[in-house]
């Protein structure tokens, strides 16, 4: 393996895996305001382009199996190791309408290819997770984490930030001396294993974050495709009604309406009959009056009749009154409400 990987395909794979990481430096240093720009895109595209054909190589190549031991690996190819993890994390950076499902789920792929390899290797102890996400078939979510669990889980990542900060200084006085070529042997593999720790620690911390924002992305998608609420289940828009005054018989709406001219009258037969046809009031039929009811009416419109045959003087005063009415409008002679 070593004599093929340091062949005539040696410089090209070494080359396109300096590019690929070359180029999430730079986006990761990045000062554009937005990881969508433009400038981040297209880095991000060149460098997933690079790495990608370094990753078919190294599977060309089969610089790597989970039947050899670390010490078999060369300590020039232990970079190549890196290419899952490098491949994720320009994944992860992409952007595009519609898309961020689809670039977290294959970032999540690559993370967790390149923690399984390293698990197999030896180099570290951690829970190798799942390639992909919890399938919709699943028992479900896991139960509520008690309070030993959440703060053994918080140690972790006190410890994990820790050793990534120890990590990076030592990386920073050791990156120099090996891109040089000044390193020996052993240097440049203490600096690709640290690297490699280092980008243990970077995909648990992304594989984490992925878990949670596809639980949010999907939630959002589920109420976004929730059906409709059935047609005709709001209130129906309705004819504002006019104003009136309401008397209990026709009688009544003739004296109430002289007094009134600008404002109609209305029986409440007659106003439950509109209603009725407005459909404000479905399937009920004007109110149906007790024989009680009905004899008292009849008896008072009787003696309003016979008191109106009968008695001249009341008619005429009754014709005044409404003359009267007629010329002043109602709270006429209201001393500004003194009585």
């Amino acid at each position: 393996k070593m004599a093929e990987a340091g062949g005539a395909e040696g410089p090209r794979l070494a080359e396109l895996l300096a590019t690929g990481w070359r180029l999430w430096e730079e986006v990761e240093a990045g000062t554009e305001p937005s990881s969508s720009a433009p400038a981040v895109q297209d880095k991000a595209r060149r460098g997933l382009v690079a790495l990608q054909q370094a990753a078919a190589m190294v599977a060309q190549l089969e610089l790597f199996s989970e039947n050899e031991e670390l010490e078999e690996i060369a300590s020039a190819d232990l970079r190549y190791l890196l290419l899952p993890a490098l491949l994720g994390a320009l994944t992860l950076r992409q952007a595009g309408p519609g898309q961020r499902l689809e670039h977290l789920e294959g970032a999540r792929r690559h993370l967790a290819r390149f923690l399984r390899l390293c698990r197999a290797y030896g180099l570290g102890a951690f829970a190798v997770p799942n390639d992909g996400p919890a399938r919709d078939d699943d028992d479900g979510p896991a139960p509520p984490a008690g309070l030993a669990t959440m703060a053994a889980a918080r140690q972790a990542k006190i410890e994990r930030y820790k050793q990534k900060k120890e990590l990076e200084n030592r990386l920073a006085s050791m990156k120099t001396f090996v891109e040089s070529g000044q390193a020996d042997d052993d240097q440049m593999r203490e600096f690709y294993l640290l690297q490699i720790q280092k980008w243990i620690s970077i995909s648990l911390e992304e594989i984490e974050s992925i878990d949670q924002e596809m639980v949010i992305l999907k939630s959002r998608g589920t109420i976004k495709q929730s059906p409709a609420p059935p047609h005709g289940t709001s209130r129906q828009a309705r004819t504002p009604l006019k104003p009136f005054i309401l008397t209990r018989d026709a009688a009544q709406a003739k004296v109430f309406g002289a007094g009134y001219p600008g404002v109609p009258t209305m029986t409440v037969d007659d106003w439950y009959e509109q209603r009725r046809r407005q459909g404000a009031v479905p399937g009920q039929s004007v109110p149906q009056r007790t024989p009680a009811a009905v004899n008292d009416e009849e008896q008072k419109q009787q003696q309003e009749k016979k008191e109106e045959e009968d008695d001249e003087e009341a008619l005429q005063k009754a014709r005044d009154w409404d003359d009267w009415k007629d010329t002043h409008p109602k709270g006429y002679g209201n001393r500004q409400n003194m009585g």
